[in-house]
């Protein structure tokens, strides 16, 4: 929190931020406090929740669910995104934000599961007027989300918990290959307000997934996502981007790495049949971008 993008600083960015942020304790409203070097924030109650070093501060009510990604994976993420892979999801996601964020709002743009910040930086810039906030549970990624953008904060939280956030106080918020708690995006989601849900589409990353033994996309993916919001949201619309890249073996793995398949699949296997294939290495991008509106 000490750099010129660190949230929670400067006057613009600190009242617009801090005042929506709530104890994720007993609700109540934070300020930040400071003891020498030592900053925190603290409701009226007295819990208090540090502020790292590093620019995030930890809203955590209690121990983390899990580590979330590590620093090794974080590293290997912002690097393969920086390259401009996913940058179709990010122009997706900026210019469908620009649309739906409620006229005449003060706008507030949360990314839950967000991640380096990448896609909240992205639409940050396509809303001059907005400010942002990164919630994750992994402290490498919440590092980088930190600097991701000079109107972005970022916090360590559990998303399938209480959002450390006040009722209605979110205009467009942003959900990217991650778990949605439908319940608390409602809550904290301006009536006017939307949720944008990226999910893989039926074709994504086709070309690897046979050869390398990866998990399939559900076919009733898009059913199941909006099954899962139906009892708290409508939705409105939803389009399906493609792209296609043309990846070395190493971004091959970075790639797998990002998503489930990392989890079920043996590391020595997958690396031998990525070496296998000639590079570079054809693979389709495929998403589905859905727009969701408070019911």
């Amino acid at each position: 929190m000490t750099t010129a993008a660190a949230p929670l600083r400067g006057p613009d960015v600190d009242a617009r931020i801090l005042d929506r942020l709530r104890c994720p304790v007993c609700g109540e409203t934070l300020a930040e406090t400071t003891a020498g070097t030592a900053r925190a924030l603290r409701c009226p109650r007295r819990h208090s929740f540090d502020i790292a070093r590093q620019g995030y501060v930890n809203l955590l009510a209690g121990r983390a669910p899990h580590a979330g990604d590590s620093a090794e994976m974080v590293a290997a993420r912002a690097d393969f995104l920086a390259a401009g892979h996913y940058d179709i999801i990010a122009a997706a996601l900026a210019a469908t934000a620009e649309a739906v964020v409620p006229v005449g709002a003060y706008p507030l743009v949360v990314d839950a599961g967000a991640g380096t910040g990448r896609y909240l930086a992205a639409v940050l810039a396509a809303l001059p007027d907005a400010v942002g906030l990164a919630l994750d549970v992994s402290k490498p990624a919440l590092r980088r989300a930190a600097r991701a953008h000079p109107r972005a904060a970022a916090a360590l939280a559990d998303t399938w918990q209480r959002l450390p956030l006040a009722d209605a106080s979110t205009a467009v918020l942003l959900n990217v290959f991650a778990p949605r708690n439908g319940a608390e995006f409602r809550r904290v989601l301006d009536p006017a307000g939307a949720l944008l849900v990226v999910t893989p589409a039926e074709d994504h990353l086709a070309e690897l997934v046979d050869a390398l033994d990866l998990l399939k996309v559900d076919p009733a993916k898009a059913e199941r996502v909006a099954g899962s919001l139906a009892t708290h949201f409508t939705e409105e619309s939803a389009t399906v981007h493609r792209a296609r890249l043309a990846l070395t073996g190493p971004e091959v793995a970075t790639l797998v790495g990002m998503g489930p398949s990392a989890w079920h699949t043996d590391p020595a296997r997958l690396a031998e049949r990525i070496t296998a294939r000639p590079e570079p290495v054809p693979v389709t991008v495929a998403v589905r971008l859905s727009v969701h509106r408070p019911r």
